[in-house]
């Protein structure tokens, strides 16, 4: 999992946060290695290095039931356009298949236009007017200490 998170600050930092991770290795391999995990974590591997990742989780929609949620899909910038992306999008669409989720969501920033164009050429449909509403840990806090 070292290597995952490795990624995963990658991200961050590609995102414009890179302080943002707060996540620990320990924490990845608590969540993700226990009797009922937390989510699946995919790698893409050349030369023995993982060079790629998706890591979903399983959510339930009031609409449709059974959805699977794509919460980081990343490839290393020197492995980018190298059908790393494609195939591991490809194993997550097949991995929700088989398990016969309904729907597979992810969110995309506004100006990611390569992975904005990538989602759309494999026939995703980007939701341009649904906004994406977060609660922080600090945000979290303050509200129940006013219940």
């Amino acid at each position: 999992m070292p290597e995952v998170l490795s990624l995963i600050k990658e991200l961050a930092v590609f995102e414009k946060e890179p302080d943002a991770v707060k996540l620990t290795n320990d924490e990845l391999i608590r969540d993700g290695f226990k009797e009922n995990p937390e989510f699946v974590c995919l790698v893409a591997e050349m030369d023995n290095k993982i060079v790629g990742m998706a890591l979903a989780y399983k959510r339930y929609s009031t609409w449709t039931g059974k959805v699977l949620h794509l919460e980081d899909l990343i490839v290393k910038r020197e492995s980018r356009g190298m059908q790393i992306g494609t195939k591991l999008l490809d194993e997550i669409v097949k991995y929700g298949y088989n398990t016969g989720v309904k729907r597979i969501s992810w969110e995309v920033l506004d100006w990611n236009q390569p992975a904005i164009e990538f989602y759309n050429k494999k026939g995703a449909k980007i939701k341009e007017d649904w906004r994406v509403v977060h609660l922080d840990k600090k945000a979290i806090n303050k509200y129940i200490s006013k219940l």
